[in-house]
């Protein structure tokens, strides 16, 4: 249900569209958002009705909120850097993904890192732009020491969004190194069961949380170094490698029929008098001049 004011009804009718086709949340139930009953979605008009919807003022960062215990999401329904009209279907996703995914562990805690890292996840928010980001922030400093996966979430928008890559990475790692999307599903659904996190990640992974933070730490140190730059280096130069090769391929082509288009009109290459025969002489004529005279 989207609730909007005057002047909010294209916006309206957009969001609407963009929800119809939202894909459903992964590794979580296809019922997961139903089983809780309907979410309320509001278009704030201005920035003032956020703050208020909100619940107080959000920080800068925030794109939209959501209040799981609430079943509420707040979306900006105006011009704002908090996010672009054409994002709403993402950011909708994003929080959509909050409220399923604590409604489906309840009533257990979630920690920041993993709720924020499943909502970023689930709505595709990481790609190559996000590692890029990454990587600059460990090059300038601004990650924070990464002696824990209990991340601090800043007030301040570019601190903020360290926390969050790191988040998603930390979720990506999981999925990546523990049998996919059906491991997640599984360990969710342990974790549902069990009712905390810990058991759940052995029973699943194999790993007590200070072994899987770990090795989660170490590969952050090793993808987001020096390696991101050689492989994104070459990424970004196979596609002009490829240029080159088939410009030099066709080159190539052009100078050899061109080569053939010559030798079309070239001498032979054994004239008769190379070969050492007779031109224009009789037998018993040779040594003489030939020539009038």
């Amino acid at each position: 249900m989207i609730h909007y004011w005057p002047g909010g009804e294209g916006v309206a009718r957009k969001l609407a569209e963009e929800a119809a086709r939202l894909p459903p949340l992964p590794a979580l139930p296809r019922d997961a958002l139903r089983r809780g009953g309907p979410v309320t979605i509001y278009l704030a008009p201005d920035p003032d009705k956020f703050d208020e919807l909100a619940g107080g003022h959000p920080p800068e960062w925030s794109a939209g909120v959501a209040i799981p215990a609430k079943r509420v999401i707040v979306l900006p329904g105006f011009l704002s850097k908090r996010a672009e009209p054409y994002r709403l279907g993402r950011i909708l996703q994003h929080e959509l993904a909050h409220v399923a995914l604590h409604d489906y562990l309840a009533p257990a805690q979630l920690p920041r890192w993993f709720d924020e890292g499943y909502a970023q996840w689930a709505a595709g928010e990481w790609g190559w732009e996000g590692a890029w980001q990454l990587w600059l922030a460990f090059v300038t400093e601004r990650a924070p020491p990464l002696d824990s996966i209990s991340l601090d979430w800043p007030y301040a928008d570019s601190d903020a969004r360290v926390a969050y890559l790191l988040a998603v990475s930390a979720v990506g790692y999981l999925v990546e190194h523990g049998g996919g999307e059906e491991g997640l599903r599984i360990f969710l659904e342990r974790w549902r069961e069990g009712g905390a996190l810990e058991p759940a990640l052995r029973q699943t992974y194999g790993r007590t949380l200070a072994q899987f933070e770990h090795d989660w730490l170490k590969e952050v140190e090793r993808r987001y170094g020096w390696g991101l730059i050689l492989t994104q280096s070459f990424l970004l130069w196979l596609p002009f490698l490829a240029l080159v090769l088939i410009l030099t391929i066709r080159r190539r082509r052009r100078m050899l029929a061109r080569l053939e288009a010559l030798r079309a009109d070239e001498i032979p290459d054994s004239p008769a008098y190379w070969l050492g025969e007779d031109v224009g002489t009789e037998e018993g004529d040779e040594g003489t001049n030939t020539a009038g005279g």
